[in-house]
């Protein structure tokens, strides 16, 4: 299990160490605008012919269709380096990727299990690392209106970073893959856009989680509640309530871990948050 790529996890109280700026925003301010920063962790759109085929690593593509226009919309991997291998066609086309340094999180914890999980706590996380792979992979045809218009989960001030280098206890771990949002415990937690709950349950680093299916490859994932008030299954609206802010899991404090993921690579939320919302 050491090589295991976990879902994303985060605390609220950490050491933080900028060396780099994290200004990323939408490309463009209409609404119709779609996200294109082709950096790992980015978002790539690109426009297409009507009837052309885009896939990565074999898998379909999330496209959409914007003033007549067919795009395809592709999540780039945080562990991408110079370029992404999509195939148009059946032909390969590769993206090539802009440098972006992402900032470093130095994090204390006094609970060394959760930085070094036991042997028990490993055969848990592989059990539920098998739970949430399927959900992360997975493919639906149908795409919710409101995937480049999203709100935000919950209120209150950006406490971690999206795409942080991190280092627990000075050790280095995988890039912080979501951004928290610091919220006292309890407060309400809505849904960013609609869709389907796929999946819930209490994991072990991210506690309380709502897994929420958009289409097409897209996926919301909320951690750390301290209340879930949805069941699988559940057809959702954007503003729906999901549960509440908490610090299950691997947490020092309350606060809201949200993930996005799009075609099984974690990418920016901020990247479809609605020009409204705060980033």
């Amino acid at each position: 299990m050491t090589g295991l790529v976990l879902a994303p996890v985060l605390l609220s109280a950490f050491i933080f160490n900028a060396t780099a700026s994290q200004t990323i925003e939408k490309s463009d301010s209409s609404e119709s605008a779609l996200p294109n920063h082709p950096i790992a962790g980015g978002i790539i759109s690109m426009p297409l012919d009507e009837n052309s085929k885009v896939t990565l690593n074999d898998k379909p593509v999330l496209t959409t269709t914007v003033d007549g226009q067919r795009y395809a919309v592709i999540g780039v991997p945080l562990k991408a380096e110079e370029s992404l291998q999509l195939k148009i066609d059946g032909k390969e086309q590769p993206q090539i990727l802009e440098d972006f340094a992402y900032e470093e999180q130095h994090i204390e914890i006094k609970n060394k299990r959760k930085v070094n999980p036991q042997k028990n706590d490993m055969d848990r996380i592989g059990r539920e690392y098998n739970q949430m792979t399927p959900v992360y992979t997975s493919f639906s045809a149908d795409l919710t209106p409101d995937w480049n218009q999203m709100i935000l989960p919950t209120t209150g001030p950006y406490s971690s970073a999206f795409g942080l280098k991190r280092f627990f206890n000075g050790q280095a771990r995988n890039p912080h893959s979501g951004i928290d949002i610091a919220a006292p415990e309890g407060k309400d937690i809505v849904a960013p856009a609609g869709g389907t709950v796929v999946l819930t349950g209490d994991f072990f680093f991210n506690g309380n989680s709502v897994f929420i299916d958009h289409g097409q490859g897209l996926i919301s994932m909320m951690c750390h509640m301290s209340r879930v008030d949805v069941k699988e299954g559940d057809v959702i609206k954007q503003g729906d309530l999901l549960g509440a802010v908490g610090k299950t899991g691997r947490a020092t404090g309350p606060h809201l871990h949200w993930t996005v993921s799009l075609n099984n690579a974690r990418v920016n939320p901020k990247l479809l948050l609605r020009e409204d919302q705060p980033k």
